[in-house]
């Protein structure tokens, strides 16, 4: 297994430390719970980077990679909507966009087309982890409405553009 598979694994070990740590109740457990996501947060920048910069991309890594992210991002969210610091819908819209844009890819690839991720998903996932760390803080309501509104809106928006741009993918004279 190669250093950014093992990184993608590292990710996915830490996503229940992080639920545990989160469930557990002492002082600052969520200053040690935003440690574990930052970490995790930080291993999906480096195996990126480390499988582009070295060849190392792998099957592995790209089946497993979106994964993490998804489990990483939605557990944290789960966790916020369990202790009302998030309203549950905001989590639809989220995993509602990545089925779309999943089953999008799919369907491109069964074309023998690659959808690469574009700018706005690149946006939607750093503005999504900003917020879940901001939420970790513990701050006001109104900044946790404030970051579950920044998530929908760049979710949103993301989902919208990666539809619009491969709606060429879609055969839509068949419907």
């Amino acid at each position: 297994m190669n250093t950014a598979n093992k990184l993608t694994m590292l990710r996915i070990i830490l996503i229940p430390v992080f639920v545990l740590v989160l469930y557990l109740d002492f002082d600052y457990n969520n200053y040690v719970a935003l440690a574990v996501f930052v970490l995790a947060s930080v291993t999906d920048l480096l195996d990126g980077k480390i499988a582009r910069k070295y060849n190392m991309i792998t099957d592995f890594g790209k089946f497993m990679d979106p994964i993490a992210d998804k489990l990483l991002v939605t557990s944290a969210m789960l966790m916020f909507v369990a202790w009302g610091w998030m309203p549950a819908w905001v989590v639809i819209v989220v995993i509602a966009r990545e089925f779309i844009v999943s089953a999008l890819r799919l369907v491109a690839a069964n074309n023998g087309r690659v959808i690469a991720a574009g700018w706005s998903g690149k946006v939607k996932t750093a503005s999504t982890m900003v917020c879940l760390c901001i939420m970790l803080l513990g701050l006001p309501t109104i900044v946790n409405q404030i970051c579950s509104a920044v998530i929908v809106v760049t979710t949103a928006y993301s989902g919208v553009e990666y539809m619009v741009k491969n709606r060429d993918v879609l055969d839509w004279s068949n419907m």
